[in-house]
């Protein structure tokens, strides 16, 4: 599991924690039923303290996100088709709402920022797709 947390920033380190371990379930990159990094674990590696990784790991259980198996450890669930494109979606309207808001404050026209916006997605799209191959 791929963490890239920012210690230094105005989030907490929890949610960071949480945000991307949800969106590596929701993109599939951490399977249902795959065995997640135990808190001590992960605490040590990312060198954080232990309840700082339990508190996230709690909300995903909150959440339906992982389950947890008494003695055993913390497994990823499934998640409905539905949840999974609903979450998908509203990740996707937050990060562009970001863009859109930095689009309009430097001053690019709406037309402009699509047709970035439509290259930056052909180039990614053909490499996800080169990927495959």
């Amino acid at each position: 599991m791929i963490l890239d947390l920012d210690l230094h920033g105005g989030v907490p380190i929890y949610r960071q924690l949480m945000d991307q371990v949800r969106r590596q379930i929701l993109l599939g990159q951490l399977q249902e039923g795959e065995q997640i990094e135990s808190v001590k674990s992960l605490a040590s590696r990312l060198k954080i303290n232990p309840m700082t990784v339990s508190k996230a790991y709690g909300y995903l259980v909150q959440e339906g996100f992982l389950d947890r198996r008494k003695g055993v450890g913390l497994f990823v669930r499934a998640v409905r088709k539905d949840v999974k494109r609903r979450r998908q979606t509203q990740m996707l309207d937050q990060a562009m709402s970001n863009v859109a808001a930095l689009a309009v404050q430097m001053g690019i026209p709406e037309k402009e920022a699509l047709q970035l916006f439509s290259e930056l997605y052909r180039k990614f799209d053909h490499q996800t797709m080169g990927e495959q191959r």
